[in-house]
């Protein structure tokens, strides 16, 4: 009996490490072969762009992705503000004139448009379906080497991260996929090959954290590119952050929400402090759109012509309080 025992307790080990490498193997195999399909679905939308400013042409470079087949190219702002002629070059070595649609750095988002035929382009992942831990992809063009690639995941959601006019770009997944200067512009992917964020920047100290600007604002920050140009904000003057209503307070006031905007401070002289708005006040509603989120608001004061009055209903010490507010236009 106890020979028995002590055979088995040197055999199992033994078949557990014999069986272990196969089965990592396979995962591996599987990993890789997610990642090789998704640079061959997607990589050849991505462009390297060269910007040239100045009398003297000095400029910089960096990644952008087609999403439409009829040219449009979505790409960093900071990569192509204040550019006088821009260059893009596909993945093929086909090159063409860059022309600006629109620029709006305060997401660093910008929209070019390039004239070639037959052109591969990649559609927005929907973001309520980006987890954490999934797979992230990154392709463009660091340091000038083209078509690089690299794998991660999406390490966290709901990040903030400062635009270069100091606004705070809401809705920012971190990665730890590997971006370097040149990235800037280029796509996050999941194994589908769809766009979960644009690369925008690295924290130079750390490693492996790295942003990328979210699906839902890149979409929504494309499409009013195209149409105008340029996005005119409503502007209340207040920064916040999203936060879960109490289900009871939320059943007492009957809302069907269960989130809303806690106001963190409040700017002299806005909009929002005419109208009465209080720091720890939570938002709510505009008019009788539900305000769940910073970015709602942000969709809505985009929506909204500026300098039209409005009404504000926000939560006050678990009070539903109604103001009048006229958002302005942003300069």
């Amino acid at each position: 009996m106890n020979a028995q025992l002590v055979s088995d307790s040197l055999t199992e080990p033994s078949l557990k490490s014999a069986a272990t490498p196969a089965a990592d193997e396979t995962l591996l195999d599987a990993y890789s072969q997610a990642v090789s399909t998704t640079v061959q679905q997607a990589g050849p939308a991505v462009v390297h762009i060269q910007a040239r400013s100045g009398k003297s042409g000095n400029g910089g470079s960096g990644s952008g992705f087609l999403i439409s087949p009829d040219g449009f190219v979505m790409t960093n702002s900071h990569v192509v503000h204040g550019a006088n002629e821009l260059r893009a070059q596909t993945p093929d070595g086909r090159e063409s004139r860059g022309y600006l649609i629109g620029d709006d750095p305060d997401t660093d988002l910008a929209i070019i448009r390039i004239d070639l035929p037959d052109l591969h382009h990649l559609r927005f992942a929907d973001s309520e379906k980006i987890a954490v831990g999934q797979v992230a992809v990154a392709i463009g063009n660091p340091l000038g080497l083209d078509n690089t690639v690299t794998a991660g995941i999406v390490s966290a959601l709901g990040r903030t991260f400062p635009a270069r006019t100091g606004r705070l770009i809401d809705n920012v997944l971190q990665t730890d996929a590997a971006l370097n200067p040149g990235n800037s512009g280029g796509p996050l992917l999941n194994t589908r090959g769809q766009v979960i964020g644009v690369n925008t920047a690295i924290i130079p100290a750390a490693q492996g954290i790295c942003f990328a600007i979210g699906s839902k604002t890149a979409e929504f920050v494309a499409s009013w590119l195209i149409k105008e140009g340029r996005i005119r904000r409503g502007y209340i003057g207040v920064a916040g952050q999203d936060v879960s209503i109490h289900e009871r307070v939320a059943r007492f006031h009957q809302l069907r929400q269960r989130s809303g905007i806690l106001v963190h401070t409040i700017e002299k002289d806005s909009a929002a402090s005419e109208a009465g708005v209080e720091v720890n006040d939570i938002l709510i509603w505009l008019d009788h759109e539900e305000l769940r989120s910073v970015h709602e608001l942000h969709r809505l004061l985009v929506l909204r012509e500026p300098n039209r009055k409005s009404r504000l209903t926000v939560l006050r010490k678990n009070q539903v309080v109604h103001l009048w507010i006229t958002p302005r236009e942003r300069a």
